[in-house]
């Protein structure tokens, strides 16, 4: 009955594979070569299938083995993953990490740190949300992610620990052909006012009533920075952007700059930090991807 397959019969069976005989599987395993020979005959009678032609010096594969081989693996794997996992959560490990990032942060500082996180923790999944402004800080708020890296608010949620990451430069850009772009100087704040100007909208209420750095009366809003950054690039507005999302257009000539009244060269720096339940810190994994984030070079 294939009910009755066991580990030990499949171990036995991929270790034969894997060392080209039921001797060196044997050794491998620490295991009597009769033990071995004998969990690999047994597997065959239960599933009703010849693996080895034994026919030769050494055990050869059949068509049907190579086949079952590759179950044989994924079942084995599956459980020693499971093992693994309960073994982290046993010791306190999250069982999934569910993190929340604000699309101004450097997605490329994600990526570096989630590299490292993926052969650290390979026995915990990562779940990543991105989202914008006060939308950042929601799913930490509705218990959907266990921790957040987020921009600043006026108001800090007062159930929430933060904790300073990193700062990102944030700019003013337009397009190369666009109006501003022609001024030479620093532009006024009123001439600022006469072109639309391009602002990413908060999909949360946490922000409601409040404006982050809107300067023109004229604007057009949008839930999606891409989709902001296509707008400038086809010069249907003006706004700021993160510049580490900018600085290949700015060297290109597609964006320019704008030096704008009461903003220091370089840009505003906008801080960025990570925010957790104070109820509920973050674990061993929370924890590690947190102190990670702190080695990133500051404003990017």
């Amino acid at each position: 009955m294939l009910d009755g397959v066991s580990l030990d019969q499949l171990r036995a069976f991929i270790a034969s594979v894997d060392e080209g005989s039921f001797s060196a599987a044997a050794r491998k395993l620490h295991r009597a070569q009769s033990v071995v020979s004998e969990l690999v005959s047994s597997l065959e009678g239960q599933i009703g299938v010849s693996l080895f032609d034994r026919s030769g010096r050494y055990p050869a594969l059949t068509p049907e083995g190579a086949v079952l081989l590759a179950d044989a693996r994924a079942i084995t794997s599956g459980v020693d993953g499971m093992k693994a996992r309960a073994k982290g959560m046993a010791s306190g490990l999250e069982p999934e990490l569910s993190v929340v990032v604000d699309v101004l942060f450097p997605i490329g500082a994600m990526t570096e740190a989630a590299k490292e996180f993926r052969v650290k923790f390979p026995g915990t999944p990562l779940r990543l949300f991105v989202e914008v402004l006060g939308a950042a800080y929601q799913p930490v708020l509705d218990g959907v992610a266990g921790l957040g890296i987020v921009g600043s608010l006026p108001i800090q949620p007062p159930d929430l620990a933060a904790e300073r990451l990193i700062g990102v430069a944030m700019i003013m850009v337009a397009a190369h052909d666009h109006p501003l772009a022609q001024i030479k100087g620093t532009i006024p704040k009123s001439e600022l006012a006469k072109h639309v100007q391009l602002v990413l909208t908060d999909r949360s209420s946490l922000s409601k009533g409040r404006e982050f750095g809107v300067l023109s009366p004229s604007t057009w809003r949008l839930a999606d920075l891409f989709a902001k950054h296509a707008f400038l690039l086809n010069g249907l507005g003006w706004g700021g952007m993160p510049m580490h999302a900018v600085k290949d257009d700015i060297a290109t000539g597609k964006l320019v700059e704008l030096s704008i009244e009461d903003v220091p060269p370089g840009g505003l720096v906008l801080p960025m930090s990570a925010v957790y339940p104070i109820a509920a810190p973050p674990g061993p994994a929370g924890r590690w991807l947190i102190e990670r984030m702190k080695l990133c070079p500051g404003n990017i």
